[in-house]
């Protein structure tokens, strides 16, 4: 069940600290330590975070409890990105130049308090610079020892073979599960066939594949939800109605939704691994629970029975939030 990236052995399913950023609710520092301190005991390896979550909240807490936690550092599989350009008005724009990079990743190094990572992505394509050229920059931090290994978040197929021609790209971040698997129209493939890894982040769909969905209440207290099609109505209704045969298929397996949505990735191929996050020692226990099972083909067949593909109502993203990620067919 491990997973390799860079010929490093990491977990089956990694840790997406966009979590200790507030994203999908306050979370306090006791909670944030109360996670890192949990996630070696429970076999947990792989952190992702970027420097962008919480406005370098995540990354900074992270530094301080290596800082704190003599030898731990060594025994994490680290990534984070860049690329983002972070500013008060909630404009997006993004920034791939090498000095932007460069300054991007120095500046996690710092708040991580280490001299280099273990995989660095470009967090989103920048469309006024060639891949190539980007493909190129990620290469020379490599050569410079500020990061072992590179990576791309939300890129098309084309793209991941440009940049594959300049360089061996490690790892490529994309959102994928039961009610998001465009990536199985390309990515998926090209990352197996390359010796890609493929990082699933929100495996869970943002909460529709677990016990507890957000309806449309709470997911008008979350900046992100609030304008996303899937949790708007009547989207939001239909989608959790859907899936409730989801949720009892994962009681007779001895599951939390959530932990057989992680199992399903995961059985998805042994090149991708799923990076859920939680701000609860008892979600996240639920969730390794799940990355430790093994779905037979037949377990397979069940889950997408009950969740075919195409079955979530509304788009993925709105309009605004589709800005950045790069679309493809």
């Amino acid at each position: 069940m491990k997973r390799v990236i860079n010929g490093c052995s990491v977990s089956p399913m990694g840790y997406g600290a966009m979590s200790f950023s507030n994203f999908y609710g306050d979370v306090t520092d006791k909670e944030i330590r109360a996670i890192l301190d949990n996630l070696l005991d429970l076999g947990v390896t792989h952190i992702d975070t970027a420097n962008i979550y919480g406005r370098g909240r995540s990354e900074t807490q992270i530094g301080a409890f290596f800082s704190q936690s003599s030898g731990v550092r060594e025994k994490f599989f680290l990534a984070t990105k860049g690329g983002i350009v972070m500013e008060n008005n909630s404009e997006k724009k993004f920034d791939n130049d090498p000095d932007f990079l460069r300054e991007a990743l120095e500046g996690s190094l710092a708040r991580l308090g280490v001299d280099c990572v273990d995989l660095y992505y470009v967090h989103r394509r920048d469309q006024s610079i060639p891949i190539e050229d980007v493909a190129g920059t990620l290469a020379r931090f490599v050569d410079e020892g500020k990061t072992k290994a590179i990576g791309f978040s939300e890129i098309s197929p084309a793209s991941l073979r440009r940049a594959q021609a300049v360089t061996q790209v490690h790892a490529v971040q994309s959102e994928y599960s039961l009610q998001t698997r465009q990536p199985e129209l390309g990515v998926s493939q090209i990352c197996a066939k390359t010796g890609t890894a493929f990082v699933a982040f929100s495996p869970v769909g943002r909460s529709l594949l677990t016990d507890n969905p957000h309806d449309r209440t709470k997911a008008e207290t979350m900046p992100f939800l609030k304008n996303n099609p899937r949790f708007m109505e009547p989207n939001i209704s239909e989608n959790i109605a859907a899936a409730e045969n989801f949720r009892r298929l994962a009681s007779d397996f001895g599951l939390t939704a959530a932990g057989l949505a992680v199992a399903w990735v995961l059985a998805k191929g042994d090149h991708i691994t799923p990076i859920p996050g939680t701000r609860s020692v008892d979600r996240l226990k639920e969730l390794v629970a799940g990355a430790n099972r093994r779905l037979s083909s037949e377990d397979v067949k069940a889950v997408e029975n009950v969740l075919p593909m195409g079955w979530v109502s509304g788009d993925r993203y709105s309009e605004q939030q589709w800005i950045g990620p790069e679309r493809y067919a």
